[in-house]
């Protein structure tokens, strides 16, 4: 079954791009999805839409329809974020080493749900969310200062985090390099950005193809680990942290052979989600 995805609205405007990662021209072909063309690049290897929806057309798609998926799914979201970020040993091993202010951004924080946990534990918080439904809700029952619009146009000043989080988040953004290149402006020195998203280097991409969960019209540009490694070095940020999992996705395989195959995943870096950790030089 694939992830929740909008049906786009009549009449949408398109834009031809260039790969946002090494800025080539030159793509092939890879997969035609609902009348969606998605491309290779043939230097790098990114899989983007191409055309793609314009960045007012992908915001409108978040929309009530969107909030309720957010808060029906709130807690096994959270829960499944709290489990990366052990995974990457966050609380042990790279909370000791940021700077002394404990700020965070949560961008496309739904709502708001993981900004909270980090409140309760004493941090300040910030959210950056498109869906105006989720805004309103997680600034009103959470109280943690989510601003409804883009990260680049939510007006945060230099320096002004020591964590930036974006979990399923980048695989929706029309200028991934323009993003990562505010996440470095909005980091402290020694701050950290914790990025997760779906990876073509995965096994349930490569078995399923046009078919992959992750293979939808609401995702624009879609990584493996190289990719987004060279997406966030072009912006100065050194990747300290690599890891994935999730093997085989729930009701594609008895329960007896998803267990061992997503311990492989996680073990050897086939997962069908990466999470990269990677920090602003002091």
């Amino acid at each position: 079954m694939k992830t929740f995805s909008k049906t786009p609205a009549e009449g949408e405007d398109f834009r031809i791009i260039s790969c946002p990662v090494c800025g080539s021209g030159e793509f092939r072909n890879k997969w035609e999805i609902e009348g969606a063309s998605f491309v290779s690049c043939l230097d790098c290897g990114l899989i983007i839409q191409n055309p793609q929806p314009v960045r007012d057309a992908l915001a409108a798609r978040y929309d009530a329809e969107y909030f309720t998926y957010e808060i029906e799914n709130e807690e096994s979201f959270f829960t499944l974020m709290m489990l990366g970020l052990k995974d990457a040993g966050f609380f042990e091993n790279i909370v000791p080493t940021l700077p002394e202010e404990r700020r965070i951004l949560d961008v496309g924080c739904a709502t708001g749900r993981l900004l909270r946990h980090f409140k309760q534990s004493g941090w300040e918080t910030a959210g950056a969310e498109l869906c105006r439904e989720s805004v309103e809700y997680g600034n009103r029952v959470y109280g943690v200062n989510i601003k409804a619009a883009p990260m680049e146009e939510a007006g945060f000043t230099d320096a002004g985090f020591s964590v930036i989080h974006a979990s399923h988040l980048i695989e929706h953004v029309d200028d991934p390099a323009a993003f990562t290149n505010e996440v470095t402006r909005l980091l402290m020195p020694g701050g950290v950005f914790i990025c997760v998203t779906p990876s073509t280097d995965g096994m349930q991409a490569k078995l399923f193809g046009s078919s992959w969960r992750s293979a939808i019209l609401d995702h624009v540009t879609l990584f493996n680990k190289r990719t987004l490694s060279r997406l966030l070095g072009n912006s100065g940020l050194k990747v300290e942290t690599v890891k994935t999992w999730g093997g085989l996705a729930v009701g594609i395989s008895p329960a007896w052979l998803k267990k061992p195959v997503d311990k492989l995943a996680k073990k050897w870096n086939f997962g069908d989600v990466v999470l990269m950790v990677a920090r602003k030089p002091r």
